[in-house]
């Protein structure tokens, strides 16, 4: 599956890098805002696409790849099956105000291998910009917006398995060899 996804071109000129795991500072503090003209954004926008593709994720933070920066870029369908291409510079999280919640099995490239179950709103949209500056706003339901939402907590950061209970949580860590 990973060969097939390309970005829809954003993935051009990238190299997988080394996923930062669990544990990692970079993963358990805010991601900084990206400011201005940021130097080898396009480069870093690239390298996580093809270190998404590379691990076969649907979605990856900047922070997963030792980088603390509001970055995350997503490969993954919606509830009617089309794949959500795109990249989000600064993303916002916005949730109903009447939230349905659902729960679903969730995993993490930084918590390699195991999943657990997590209750996430059904429904989520996230406003930003993408590499040129121009808006974006993506709508989500299913596993996008599961997805979206675990983008958006990496950079806040927060790891899914934070969200759990405590003995889930030392389960899932442990079956990861990160425990």
């Amino acid at each position: 599956m990973a060969d097939e996804r390309n970005g829809g071109g954003l993935a051009a000129g990238g190299e997988p890098r080394p996923i930062t795991l669990y544990g990692a500072d970079v993963l358990h503090r805010p991601c900084a805002t990206v400011a201005g003209d940021h130097p080898d954004l396009d480069k870093l926008v690239a390298d996580m696409f093809a270190s998404m593709y590379a691990a076969d994720g649907v979605g990856l933070a900047a922070n997963q790849v030792g980088v603390g920066l509001r970055v995350f870029v997503v490969d993954c369908p919606d509830s009617d099956e089309r794949p959500v291409v795109a990249v989000v510079i600064n993303p916002v999280l916005h949730l109903p105000a009447h939230r349905e919640l659902v729960e679903g099995n969730e995993g993490c490239l930084s918590v390699p291998g195991p999943q657990s179950t997590l209750a996430r709103p059904s429904e989520a949209t996230v406003t930003g910009v993408d590499l040129t500056g121009a808006p974006v706003e993506i709508v989500g339901s299913g596993l996008l917006a599961r997805c979206l939402q675990h983008e958006c907590d990496h950079l806040a950061g927060t790891v899914y398995v934070d969200r759990l209970a405590r003995r889930d949580r030392k389960r899932v860590l442990a079956e990861a060899g990160l425990g």
